[in-house]
């Protein structure tokens, strides 16, 4: 969760390891003349501060105010020249852009032969790494060399690089266009939601069909396949359909298990692969694959092939951890979950420069779930209240307002009968605006409404009415995902049973799993 207005140059020194600033004052101090350069002394007081203040640097005397934005260019541009020579940074994509700039120089040198040697090796390389972009730019670039340098060692050269550029863009060109209709159909999904009437579904597909490409799968490379899987994935979430999110994000993680070169090059995508397949399997319920995903997943992320990097880091510590939270979910064992809060709330503060507000936002909201499930409704408010006071999360107005749902419930739960007055005023108001409530939303706010009227005899007859009535819509194709967020379902049978909520989900577990 970056704070906006904190200055960029403060946000990358303080987002340094130990190592990376060892080996940036190492690298800055490779001639001596650089000893007492003045970006050197900015680099140490602003490593020394705590929150960034243009004051103190001017009041150290080492820069006046009109050379400030000057330096500190050069200090930005000096440390990613450090980063770009760190070995840990050095990845095949690196590699390439670095041969690509060699072979140019020599070029421009008139040496020809020497950058065509380069050029060749790195472009094979590029093509077994699915670099396709860089192979293009490589192949481009041997072409206008052979217009200046005939090599006649190989017959038909100029037929081989037009065969080879033409047929790199037309994987470039497929790759484009999956991947620019993916990123449509993920911002469709921030920005209308899911399909809430067969209208819906069906502007959604009429726009999928016209967009999607005409392919031949088997002619499809790695990363055309990672976007065409990506597109099916967003159209599958937007239309609700989760066993179809289901296979296609397993097409996705099994596309890297196939070439696990890729998990290397491209440990992000591998991530959030896995993130959606858990998420899908999450959402139908589906307790042993899930745990067994989990596993392979957290597996890879601490083996030693796997990438390790701020944002790498980051992720996987999202990503780990609100899924260890929803098998706890699914398993209805709450309290074996509590563990992971210290966990979490360590990892947010340390990683809160690169997370969020959302997905902080969605920790607390599961966070709050597993205190409800556990009967610590008290604790729950308070990790709902960050949500609610939260007026930075403007994307995602579904988690506000099931966070407001469930605090009103867990006011009930706690006997806070007069902060439940003012919750369902300030609640009941907010929902009004949102205009995008569920039928499930509206039957919990009428249930809870009228909680003061009724008589504490005929609270269990309330309770069925409201069972019976909310019951209709689990399985409905617009309305079963407001269960989600808020297993009310289970909450209900645990007051008619008269048994812990945890009890409930735990036996309707078991019976998933036979």
């Amino acid at each position: 969760m970056t704070t906006v207005n904190k200055d960029a140059l403060f946000v990358l020194v303080k987002s340094l390891s130990k190592s990376e600033k060892r080996q940036f004052k190492l690298y800055a101090g490779r001639l001596g003349v650089n000893t007492n350069a003045k970006f050197i002394a900015l680099f140490n007081i602003m490593d020394k501060m705590k929150n960034y203040s243009e004051k103190v640097i001017l009041a150290s005397g080492i820069v006046k105010k009109s050379q400030l934005s000057n330096l500190k260019a050069h200090l930005y541009k000096q440390i990613l020249i450090s980063l770009r020579l760190n070995p840990v940074n050095q990845n095949i994509r690196v590699q390439l852009r670095e041969q690509l700039d060699f072979a140019t120089i020599l070029y421009q040198k008139g040496l020809y032969k020497q950058s065509l040697k380069i050029l060749d090796k790195a472009k094979n390389t590029a093509i077994e790494n699915e670099e396709k972009n860089v192979a293009y730019e490589i192949v481009e670039l041997e072409k206008i060399i052979e217009t200046q340098y005939i090599t006649r060692s190989i017959p038909h050269r100029a037929d081989e690089l037009a065969i080879q550029a033409k047929e790199l863009s037309a994987q470039n060109l497929m790759t484009s266009k999956l991947s620019n209709l993916s990123l449509q159909l993920y911002g469709w999904m921030l920005k209308v939601g899911y399909a809430r009437s067969d209208d819906d579904i069906k502007r959604v597909r009429n726009y999928f069909e016209k967009q999607l490409p005409v392919y031949d799968i088997k002619k499809l490379g790695f990363r055309e396949k990672l976007w065409l899987y990506k597109a099916h994935l967003w159209y599958s979430f937007l239309i609700q359909d989760f066993l179809s999110c289901y296979k296609y994000a397993h097409k996705w993680v099994s596309l890297f298990y196939e070439h696990k070169e890729m998990i290397y090059l491209n440990p992000v995508f591998f991530l959030k692969g896995n993130h959606y397949l858990l998420e899908s399997l999450f959402y139908v319920k589906y307790s042993s694959q899930f745990k067994e995903v989990l596993e392979r997943m957290e597996a890879m992320v601490s083996s030693k092939i796997f990438p390790n990097n701020d944002n790498i880091t980051s992720l996987a510590f999202v990503y780990t951890n609100s899924n260890k939270l929803n098998l706890h979910f699914l398993e209805g064992t709450f309290k074996q979950g509590e563990y992971l809060v210290r966990i979490i709330e360590y990892g947010i503060e340390k990683h809160k420069d690169r997370i969020d507000a959302h997905h902080i936002m969605l920790l607390y909201y599961k966070i709050a779930c597993l205190y409800f499930g556990m009967g610590e409704n008290k604790i729950c408010i308070q990790y709902l209240k960050r949500i609610i006071e939260n007026k930075n999360l403007k994307m995602r107005e579904d988690l506000l307002c099931f966070a407001r749902v469930l605090s009103l419930v867990a006011h009930y739960e706690a006997g806070m009968d007069y902060h439940l007055e003012i919750q369902l005023k300030s609640t009941y108001k907010f929902l009004l605006k949102m205009d995008d409530l569920h039928e499930v939303q509206k039957e919990m706010i009428k249930f809870l409404r009228n909680l003061g009227n009724i008589y504490p005899t005929d609270l269990h007859k309330e309770f069925e009415k409201l069972h019976k009535e909310l019951k209709k819509y689990e399985d409905h194709p617009y309305e079963k995902r407001a269960f989600l967020y808020l297993d009310v379902i289970s909450w209900l049978e645990s007051h008619l049973q008269k048994k812990p909520v945890s009890e409930i989900i735990r036996e309707k577990s078991k019976l998933l799993t036979r």
